[in-house]
């Protein structure tokens, strides 16, 4: 494949400094692309940026893109449907009821919300110490985010639907939330990947003769020191309350400005998504958002089956996650219709306004597609990959792989993306050098990881901004010291496990 060698590196390097320093992630994402594609017209800057426009465009030409497009549109639907319904407040109301949070302090906070009765409580419980209910809190989101494994977005997106209000009653911050919530996303997805992400894994180790992919991925798990540190670092945050550097400046700007966003910030959804209120007069019952979500978890294995042809593994990502959000909407239509809940009008109404909601985070995965892309037109990956396959002593190719893949996933923002550049690299290796298998997948799993959960750039990265109603470049910024502490630990890990196994 053709590269243009370092100069590969600079659009992706360039779109996320921007991104970082200015806050414009639209405008950063933009020259990014511009500058990848002015590259490749041999440095004619009007012809880069007809390429531009015509990449953006062709993102619609690949299926796959297509269909995460519009599932991060109707998801938008989903959250409206379960807010507009009384569903999410009785889901809320439930999960107190059956003492899956243990706090009395937070349970009465809630009741006080759904009452009318908000200033007077919260007040009383501050001046009691609601340390308590923070932490619980914190819990709860981290136990919705971990037991929900089938698909990173749809966990994401009901963790944080159920757990925003909360956070923001009791004077947490929303970076704090949308670390819980990606921290505890892709991570898990990667361990227990009865989903997708098992699915592609496994694909590609067939694709490379691998005899027992299955086993080669089950292998990999316990050592997929990323991912366990990345879900245990977040429990630890949660439980002692201790923040670092920008997380600790956003905490303490909550606690003692009352500012849930900064002055200036830009949450990444429409308040119509997050912010609207159940209808007047229908019943608060927890199975009107049950239903729905518990539909499109369902339907992800079933969908995975039928177009994998019976095979769970060979199914298709995209494909399934679509028609789970699609099979959701369509059951709680029908089912807030019999309740005479909501009139045809009604759902047709609170759908157009949940996607029309979204429609930024498309806008954004839009420009994130393409300018994937455009590494791959300029050959980024393989150029970064190939610096793996110089002379090495054996026992620090894993920690090396793992570097190499942090770097892929962070620049270009897609693990899957990565998965597909390093493991057709990483398995010849495995078998020339001897190395154990399932220690050379995780290194390469978890730097992928690495990059879907704390780049700009990805959609994990975006939906989790989105799910908390954050600033997405504030998202970013609070997170990456937890996941720059995670990934050094784990490179010493991958270091000296490299040389024992």
């Amino acid at each position: 494949m053709e590269t243009f060698g370092w100069l590969s590196i600079l659009p992706p390097l360039l779109a996320i400094i921007l991104a970082i320093k200015t806050k414009h992630v639209y405008i950063s994402l933009f020259v990014g692309i511009w500058l990848g594609w002015t590259i490749i017209s041999s440095w004619n800057p009007l012809h880069g940026l007809i390429q531009t426009v015509n990449i953006l465009v062709s993102v619609f030409k690949d299926g796959d893109n297509t269909r995460v497009i519009l599932f991060s549109l109707m998801i938008g639907a989903i959250i409206t449907f379960t807010q507009y319904s009384g569903g999410m407040e009785g889901f809320v109301n439930w999960i107190f009821k059956k003492g899956l949070m243990r706090s009395w302090e937070a349970a009465g906070l809630l009741a006080s919300q759904y009452s009318g009765r908000i200033e007077g409580f919260v007040n009383r419980i501050f001046k009691k110490g609601s340390m308590g209910s923070r932490k619980a809190a914190g819990l709860l989101a981290w136990f919705l985010g971990f037991i929900i494994f089938v698909e990173s977005s749809i966990c994401v997106l009901v963790s944080g639907a159920v757990c925003r209000p909360l956070f923001d009653k009791l004077k947490i911050s929303r970076e704090k939330l949308s670390y819980i919530l990606d921290s505890t996303s892709a991570p898990k997805c990667i361990l227990f990947p009865l989903n997708a992400w098992g699915a592609i894994v496994i694909a590609l180790l067939a694709a490379q003769g691998v005899e027992n992919p299955v086993r080669t991925l089950v292998s990999s798990m316990l050592l997929n020191f990323y991912a366990i540190l990345a879900l245990l670092l977040v429990l630890g945050v949660v439980l002692t309350g201790k923040d670092l550097g920008p997380m600790k400046k956003a905490e303490k700007r909550v606690w003692e400005e009352n500012k849930i966003l900064r002055d200036g910030a830009e949450p990444l959804v429409s308040t119509e998504v997050v912010m609207m209120e159940a209808k007047k007069g229908v019943p608060r019952r927890a199975l009107n958002m049950i239903l729905p979500v518990l539909t499109m978890i369902v339907m992800m294995p079933v969908v995975l089956l039928i177009t994998g042809k019976g095979n769970l593994m060979n199914g298709s990502g995209t494909h399934s996650v679509l028609w789970a959000v699609i099979s959701g909407l369509v059951v709680g239509a029908i089912a807030y219709r019999m309740q005479g809940i909501l009139k045809v009008k009604e759902i047709t109404d609170v759908f157009m306004k949940g996607v029309g909601g979204l429609i930024p985070v498309a806008s954004l995965m839009v420009f994130a597609f393409a300018i994937g892309d455009t590494c791959g037109y300029l050959g980024t990956g393989p150029f970064v990959a190939q610096a793996a396959k110089s002379t090495l002593n054996p026992g620090i190719i894993p920690a090396v792989i793992f570097l190499i893949s942090c770097f892929i996933a962070f620049s270009t923002g897609t693990s899957w993306g990565t998965f597909a550049i390093m493991i057709p690299i990483a398995v010849p290796i495995i078998n020339i050098v001897g190395l154990h298998p399932g220690l050379i997948l995780a290194a390469l799993l978890g730097g992928g990881v690495f990059g879907d959960h704390c780049s700009p750039i990805s959609d994990t990265t975006i939906i989790s901004s989105m799910a908390s109603a954050t600033d997405h470049i504030d998202h970013v910024r609070t997170q990456l010291p937890y996941a720059l502490i995670a990934a050094s630990i784990s490179l010493l890990l991958f270091l000296i496990f490299g040389f024992i196994l």
